[in-house]
């Protein structure tokens, strides 16, 4: 209600000026001087050192620097000024400083150690194994020998003599290589596998206990397994699995010498032979005494490599020499599949312990070179026949083998080399084998510069024992990760497309087309991918053959749009959707479509209303939508209407309205299923309904305001089909404020009205991420927004006076609140800033063109006395409640409440009028009864009090301030 200057009974509202209030609450604007501190000027950091080395006697100088660059408290402490750097310099007058000569040394040194180092940059072993446990697998029976043990070891006395121990051990060596082991025939991959398995814990747990010998018997047996080839297929697994329990071998031998170091030991991998005690280095020759002694070439071999490292505890140079000697002794390995593995684990441990000695990593694969005519020897022509092994499939034995070894001789060597290996595969007559081992090996920018030269040497090759597309899938696997010349790329493609083209299996056609896919999105236009697309497409479809291949294909989906951006282009090609086709598995095809959808989102620039990308996307996002099922869970559906959502926010048809609208209707039937797509669909047509407002410039034509109604009937309609009630409750409110910007005020009225009729349904409880929470907070703070737009909304001329805020009030009087709850109070008090609101003669804030109660009622008495009616009825329930609160002993709420309301009277409240005054102070008294008011929010109220008092026409607050005291609790 309207106040006055004189107290009339019933009139409680004070007068407000909302300019004049607004501009005491302005912050003054205080002259900065030239010198004074400012936020955004730079800062200035003084450092202050004292000099050290100064004269006895004399003080020390201190040096201060400064800087005008401004400077962050986390790069200061990069700078030494943190504690622990303050810590170290203040000791570091302690430690003796190496001189420039030793530094020099030290600096040397650690350079030359980190250039023998293996970097980052070179793929493990381990990263390895995997995939060829994977790949090389058998169906066939396997057998492994296994050794018994001695019967005849007995364990020494305290007194036996150091010769008749180390007898026995002799003896205990030539009981294994007498017979003393059983075969175990029939054996599953997987029994094997476990046998092997139970062996290297047997290790472990030998070495453990102490039993040594028994360790490296264990060893020796695995090694001569190396040797049997009966099941040649699954000989690459095997090597993995022996050569797990060879490193667990080495690792053991190792850390048992290095522990025998005299103390204080010397670092693990930095000590030099000097810091080796000679206990240390006759154990270490005991063990290689003990190998010597081996009388097998294979596991003699082997075993040595795998305690490669343990030379070092012996003299500086001895890896360098047992290199070239292990590695001659591999040229004595008559199978060529048995001897290029061997080759491999060399050039394994090699790496490891000496990656610098090229030489020997060299020399082995020109070895391999010399040797490789061995494949077709009629000895191993015989064991394929025997074992019905084809020669194709013989050869891809060799390529883990062959690839770790070029890996090693490739890492960070010159071009030069690969020029050599050329050449040498060339003399070969270029073996498809090697030269395709040699395009993995190298890094691809040279490989890349000689590629023309490499298509020639493929060419060449034979294709009977390793066919051309795979060789053409190598070089395409370079070519993806460097470029060869401008000129030469449309020659490149042509030959190999010329061979993929011609490939029968599918399989074998998409795994080679999938890898040169990406050099012709690198590269060319729309129109050669296009004709990828179109050879992909007739390779695959026959027989369904797009139904074993949904990776390959995914992955020429991921590639294509890694490279075309513009969407225009790429459905403008042909071949692109039918291509899409093809992925007909449910899951496969969401996936793709998501693909699609995520780069889309990301790099579409401007809304776009362009009909070919539109169709495309809404059949795209479709997919994704009828996807969603009853078994759907919540994190996918977020998921998939988080990518709808990104689409529909970027069409655009400008100032198309009616499109736009049309685009809206269309999808909110497309999307039905997704509540949040549904959601933006609403929250885009308001946005619709706003822009035509601000086209127009709020100058409504008839067709205008029909667009506006229609936009307003459109979330009319869509709205009851949301589940969630806040959503419904927030849209409702959000569409009743559009369409009072609109001055469609039959519509904001409908919307408003169905908002308050919903407002039973809240639930007590509901679902937040998951957790059950009260719906109160969310409900409170709905209705104080729902409040605060009433202030606007002009009574309907056939409702009665303040009939909607009436109505929520009704609402909130018969809603179920949870037991011991505030919260209808809290809403009571809440209406009062309102109400005192509409009885001001000029609104805190209206809307342009919508007459609001302040214009329809004008300062009328029976409205300002309705208004004051209202008021009176609410601070009644308010003090009702707060005497049950009393009896209930419930102080503390009470308290609470006691302040909130009055700090409302105190806002907004004409406390001229002595009833309200008194009301106030019993208030204040009340909420200060029990100690539970926060001292600093009464201290600042007092203060804020004190303020407003000092304004001529809020001086009978002055009165009032001396009557509020603080109290404390006992």
């Amino acid at each position: 209600m309207r106040g006055s200057r004189d107290t009339k009974p019933g009139k409680h509202a004070r007068v407000r000026k909302y300019g004049a209030e607004l501009q005491r609450c302005q912050l003054e604007a205080t002259p900065v001087e030239q010198g004074d501190y400012h936020p955004l000027k730079p800062i200035i950091v003084t450092d202050s050192r004292s000099r050290r080395g100064g004269r006895k006697g004399s003080t020390s100088s201190s040096s201060s620097s400064s800087s005008s660059v401004a400077m962050d408290p986390l790069s200061s402490m990069m700078e030494g000024t943190d504690p622990l750097s303050l810590f170290a310099a203040a000791s570091a007058s302690e430690v003796p400083t190496l001189s420039h000569s030793s530094s020099s040394v030290e600096l040397g040194r650690k350079q030359r150690e980190n250039e023998d180092e293996v970097g980052a940059d070179f793929e493990p072993w381990s990263a390895k194994r995997g995939e060829i446990l994977s790949r090389f697998t058998t169906t066939e029976k396997l057998s492994i020998n296994l050794f018994m043990g001695s019967e005849k070891n007995k364990a020494s006395s305290p007194s036996s003599a150091v010769s008749e121990k180390v007898r026995t051990r002799l003896e205990e060596l030539d009981d294994l290589e007498e017979g003393s082991q059983r075969e175990l025939l029939n054996l599953s991959q997987q029994d094997y596998v476990k046998r092997i398995e139970e062996l290297n814990q047997s290790l472990k747990e030998a070495w453990a206990s102490d039993q040594k010998v028994k360790a490296l018997k264990i060893v020796i047996q695995c090694s001569k397994l190396l040797s049997d080839t009966s099941v040649i297929q699954f000989y690459p697994s095997k090597f993995v699995l022996i050569t797990d329990i060879l490193d667990t071998f080495g690792r053991l031998v190792y850390e048992r010498i290095w522990s025998m170091c005299s103390d204080p030991r010397p670092q693990p991998d930095s000590f030099s032979v000097e810091d080796v005690n000679d206990t240390a280095k006759e154990t270490c020759l005991n063990w290689f005494f003990k190998i010597a002694s081996i009388r097998e070439l294979i596991p003699r071999l082997y075993v040595e490599a795998a305690i490669l490292k343990c030379n070092r505890f012996l003299n500086k140079t001895g890896i360098q020499e047992t290199l070239p000697r292990l590695t001659a002794m591999i040229r004595g390995i008559g199978d060529p599949l048995v001897a290029v593995y061997a080759r491999a684990y060399l050039c394994r441990v090699g790496m490891e312990v000496a990656p610098h000695l090229k030489d020997s990593l060299n020399k082995n694969f020109f070895d391999l070179l010399a040797s490789f005519r061995q494949i077709h020897s009629d000895t191993v022509q015989n064991q394929l026949v025997i074992q019905r092994v084809e020669i194709p499939v013989y050869l891809t034995l060799y390529s883990p083998a062959i690839h770790w070894i070029l890996q090693c001789v490739a890492y960070r060597a010159p071009d030069v080399l690969l020029t050599e290996m050329m050449e040498r595969c060339k003399k070969l007559g270029n073996n498809a084998l090697l030269l395709n081992s040699v395009m993995w090996a190298f890094r691809p920018e040279f490989v890349a510069a000689r590629a023309t030269d490499f298509i020639g040497m493929i060419k060449d090759c034979d294709e009977a024992g390793f066919p051309k597309h795979l060789l053409f899938g190598s070089l395409g696997r370079s070519l993806a990760c460097a470029d060869p010349a401008e000129s030469e790329r449309l020659p490149i493609l042509n030959e190999a497309w010329k061979v993929i083209t011609k490939v029968r299996s599918p399989q074998d056609y998409i795994n080679c087309a999938e890898i040169w896919v990406e050099f012709t999105c690198r590269h060319f236009t729309k129109r050669e991918v296009n004709t990828v697309l179109a050879d992909i497409i007739k390779h695959m479809t026959p027989d369904r053959a797009f139904e074993d291949a949904y990776p390959q294909l995914q992955s020429v989906m991921k590639k294509i749009l890694t490279y075309f951006h513009n969407f225009s282009v790429l459905f403008s090609m042909e071949k692109f959707l039918p291509f899409m086709d093809m992925f007909q598995k449910d899951s496969v095809r969401v996936e793709v479509c998501k693909s699609i959808m995520e780069v889309f989102i990301k790099h579409q620039q401007e809304p776009t209303r362009d009909p070919v990308i539109l169709n495309a996307l809404l059949h795209v996002c479709k997919t994704m939508h009828d996807s969603v099922n009853a078994l759907t869970v919540e994190d996918e559906k977020r998921s998939l209407a988080l990518l709808i959502n990104g689409f529909i926010r970027m069409v655009s048809f400008g100032r198309d309205f009616e499109q736009q609208l049309s685009f809206c209707v269309e999808a909110r039937a497309t999307f039905c299923n997704l509540e949040t797509v549904i959601i933006q669909l609403i929250h885009t047509v308001n946005q619709l309904a706003m822009e035509t407002k601000r086209v127009m410039g709020g100058n409504h034509s008839r067709k205008t305001a029909a667009f506006v109604r229609a936009c307003a009937a459109y979330s009319f309609i869509t709205i009851p089909s949301l589940t969630s009630i806040f959503s419904r409750l927030h849209l409702y409110l959000l569409s009743g404020q559009v369409a009072l910007a609109n001055q469609c005020l039959s519509q904001a009225d409908a919307f408003l009205k169905a908002a308050v009729s919903i407002l039973p349904e809240v639930p007590r409880t509901i679902s937040v991420e998951g957790k059950q929470r009260s719906s109160e907070a969310f409900l409170l703070d709905f209705i104080n927004s729902f409040l605060s737009t009433l202030l606007v909304v002009p009574d309907h001329p056939e409702q009665g006076v303040l009939y909607l805020v009436r109505g929520l009030l009704n609402m909130v009087q018969d809603y179920t609140w949870e037991d011991n709850s505030d919260a209808k109070v809290r809403v009571y008090i809440s209406a009062l800033p309102l109400l005192a609101a509409m009885s001001q003669e000029n609104y805190l804030y209206t809307i342009p063109k919508v007459d609001s109660n302040e214009t329809l009622y004008g300062g009328d008495p029976k409205f300002v006395a309705e208004i004051s009616r209202l008021c009176e009825t609410l601070i009644g329930q308010v003090l009702d409640h707060l005497k049950t609160l009393g009896r209930e002993e419930g102080v503390r709420r009470q308290g609470s409440i006691a302040f909130a309301l009055f700090s409302v009277l105190l806002a907004h409240g004409d406390l001229r009028n002595n009833k309200l005054n008194q009301l106030a102070v019993n208030l204040w008294n009340l909420s200060h009864k029990n100690g539970y008011c926060e001292t600093r929010t009464s201290v600042r109220t007092l203060e804020h009090i004190k303020q407003q008092a000092q304004q001529p026409e809020l001086s009978h607050l002055s009165d009032m301030l001396l009557r509020l005291s603080l109290q404390s609790r006992a």
